[in-house]
């Protein structure tokens, strides 16, 4: 989680929302990602799927059976499908999304049955995270930052 911290603080200095994101297997970070929606103009630019293209581009196949993805924040709905469809074995992050998330705040998916093959483990960190979210999105409101 510290990786994906260090990922998210670089976002949110080049104006993005500041999430983080890295790929382990067999204890080997194989891919990092974070959030470039803004620096390029697309939509699809999250932490998450940059990790996930980087991590299969390592390892040679888009399917990461045994993978740990670890997020800054609770991964989206376009970002869960994404680790469903890698076959990502365990999602850990930090704090909860409450406009987007996925799995416990918005769309509450974490428990669905086509999901049974994935854990998911929250608030790791969020005591650290949450302050750097709560300090980029006052900016944000305050006009200093770029808007999504």
């Amino acid at each position: 989680m510290r990786e994906a911290i260090t990922l998210a603080r670089k976002a949110a200095a080049a104006g993005e929302v500041p999430v983080g994101c890295v790929v382990e297997l067999g204890g080997k970070v194989i891919g990092q990602g974070e959030n470039r929606t803004i620096r390029d103009s697309d939509p699809t630019a999250h932490a998450e799927i940059i990790a996930l293209r980087e991590a299969a581009g390592a390892f040679g196949d888009y399917r990461l059976e045994g993978a740990k993805l670890v997020c800054t924040v609770e991964p989206c709905l376009m970002c869960l499908g994404a680790i469903l469809h890698a076959r990502i074995a365990e999602v850990v992050y930090g704090v909860a999304e409450p406009k987007f998330g996925a799995l416990e705040s918005r769309f509450q998916l974490g428990g669905h049955e086509r999901l049974r093959k994935t854990t998911f483990r929250g608030g790791v960190l969020a005591e650290e995270i949450a302050p750097l979210m709560s300090a980029f999105f006052a900016t944000l409101r305050g006009g200093e930052a770029n808007s999504q």
